[in-house]
């Protein structure tokens, strides 16, 4: 809307400007007076004088336009610098964030290494507890095998104990031995016969 608005002023200033300068040239139209800029004498008829005016404004709305462009521009390019700076500061928070999470699953890992390692180190002092606990009762079952083997070598010299022939078991005159049937180096006929 903007455009077409803009589209139809220019028009119209392009027609008047035609208009004045085509219905004002020719001596009838000519300057009474003398028009100085910057000590340039302009003569001439009010039509010339009049187109001179127009090519002033032309060149004043191209200045104003290449300065509101350049504005324009700088406001793009200041734009696009905040946007960025706000993409920047998402991207460095993002970051920041990334850095502590990695930080604290470093802090975690450094942590379960340091419990896996107590408990290396406790399973080693309770190794070395049950070491000792066995070296102990190796020491000891060492100190009561020779007491046995003592006992052993003191039993081994005593005789054992005759049965008299008419035990509880009988005798080898009944076909018994002392502790029971007769042996096989007996014969049956040397029953009453001691070898």
């Amino acid at each position: 809307m903007i455009v077409i608005i803009g589209l139809v002023i220019l028009i119209a200033a392009v027609v008047v400007a035609v208009a004045g300068v085509v219905t004002n040239t020719g001596s009838a139209h000519s300057l009474v007076n003398d028009f100085s800029v910057f000590g340039y004498h302009v003569t001439g008829s009010s039509g010339a004088l009049f187109l001179y005016g127009i090519v002033v404004g032309a060149l004043a709305v191209l200045g104003l336009g290449m300065l509101l462009n350049g504005a324009r521009r700088a406001s793009r390019v200041g734009h696009e610098a905040r946007s960025g700076l706000r993409e920047s500061r998402r991207q460095a928070a993002a970051v920041r964030q990334e850095r502590d999470a990695l930080a604290e699953k470093h802090e975690d890992a450094q942590a379960k290494v340091a419990d896996a390692q107590a408990q290396a180190a406790q399973a080693r002092v309770e190794a070395a507890d049950a070491r000792a606990e066995a070296a102990k009762a190796q020491a000891a079952a060492g100190r009561a095998a020779p007491a046995s083997a003592n006992r052993q070598n003191d039993t081994a010299g005593v005789e054992p104990e005759a049965v008299p022939p008419d035990a509880e078991f009988g005798s080898h005159r009944h076909g018994f031995h002392r502790w029971g049937r007769v042996p096989a180096h007996h014969a049956p006929g040397d029953q009453g016969q001691d070898r």
